[in-house]
């Protein structure tokens, strides 16, 4: 067995020489001195305190000593890896404060500016106006009904007693989807739903249906190609037009205010008999305006009338059609506008308004509770 070298020579070990450690701790100190951010410290802490650093090295060879050069060995070595360990816990410190007091600078939060600098947005008054009236007729006691908007031809003529020669039906107010032979359309009315309604259950049937509808009209001032309505269908025993004019009164006066006169004008539609244009009395000069060239009024060109809907008790033939017995039930529909509701409401005098997203139109409206 071999006994321990007791001739040994410390000094024969590169990594332990006294030069090569002050040089080791000199480099060390100068790449601390040198770092000028924390991630430039980090990269330098790897290099010159790891387990690969030079002092990291040489303090592993001091175990291959002669126990008697052990301890100067260990001495040297020890005081420069505490030298270079001071100095990355001294930069540290220097360097975050430099951060800390940097960011309280970039990052600074002005508390005296506006907080509410992003433009707030709003909710589109016909989507507003729309609930409101679902939630006026779901107190009634009515259904909330809705359909598809490309609809089969039967639902949304042949159901409703519009015959194959009807001008609705050509392309100078209907779109196809394809081609009228297609049978697809976009629908014109919300009246399909109620076809639905009808042939999904037995009576009685209490529905609103309001929705986007679609025509070939231009799109100005008091007309456009896509515009929303709200129909409402009621089929029972013993339903008369006093039904249909004390719900469309409420109807009005919850929308314009209890003060709404309203009136019944006879019309025709083919899905109803008899049939009605309900009229609002003009909210502008309350019918002063008929036949007093002083006082003429532009919202009703002096008619003291605005038109507001069509109304009407349900033709026994769309009945029918959907498989209710005439002679048992009869009902009643009205189908309006809510464009023309809307403005007519809040006084907005450009259909275009309404569809051209501009939010400084929606945001004067607000929200309605």
């Amino acid at each position: 067995m071999s006994a321990p070298n007791k001739n040994y020579d410390p000094v024969q070990v590169t990594p332990l020489n006294a030069d090569e450690v002050e040089h080791a701790r000199a480099d060390a100190l100068a790449a601390i001195e040198k770092a000028a951010d924390l991630d430039a410290l980090k990269t330098v802490r790897l290099e010159h305190a790891g387990d690969r650093s030079p002092l990291a090295l040489a303090n592993r060879e001091i175990g291959a000593l002669p126990p008697a050069a052990r301890a100067d060995a260990g001495k040297r070595v020890g005081l420069a890896r505490r030298a270079v360990s001071d100095a990355l816990a001294a930069r540290q410190g220097e360097l975050e404060r430099e951060r800390d007091e940097r960011v309280l600078v970039e990052e600074a939060v002005d508390v005296t500016l506006p907080w509410d600098r992003a433009p707030a947005g709003a909710r589109h008054p016909l989507t507003t106006i729309q609930e409101r009236v679902a939630e006026l007729f779901l107190a009634m006691g009515y259904e909330w009904s809705e359909g598809p908007e490309v609809e089969a031809e039967w639902y949304n003529f042949d159901a409703l007693n519009l015959p194959p020669d009807h001008p609705a039906r050509t392309t100078q107010d209907t779109f196809w989807v394809t081609s009228p032979d297609s049978g697809v359309v976009l629908r014109t009315q919300t009246s399909p739903v109620q076809i639905r309604t009808m042939l999904r259950r037995r009576p009685p049937i209490y529905a609103v249906s309001p929705g986007k509808v679609y025509r070939t009209d231009e799109l100005d001032a008091t007309h456009t190609p896509v515009f929303s309505q709200v129909e409402g269908l009621v089929v029972d025993e013993g339903i008369t037009m006093a039904h249909l004019r004390g719900t469309l009164d409420n109807f009005a006066r919850a929308m314009f205010g209890e003060d709404m006169v309203t009136r019944l004008r006879p019309s025709y539609f083919p899905f109803t008999e008899p049939s009605a244009e309900m009229d609002l009395q003009c909210w502008v000069c309350h019918g002063e305006s008929v036949g007093n060239p002083d006082r003429a009024c532009r919202t009703c060109s002096s008619e003291g009338w605005i038109e507001w809907g069509g109304c009407g008790m349900v033709n026994p033939r769309v009945l029918v059609a959907c498989g209710v017995d005439p002679e048992r039930y009869s009902g009643f529909a009205f189908g309006m506008g809510l464009e023309r509701t809307l403005m007519s409401r809040h006084g907005a005098e450009d259909m275009r308004d309404l569809v051209e997203g501009d939010v400084r139109f929606t945001r004067a409206f607000g929200t309605e509770i």
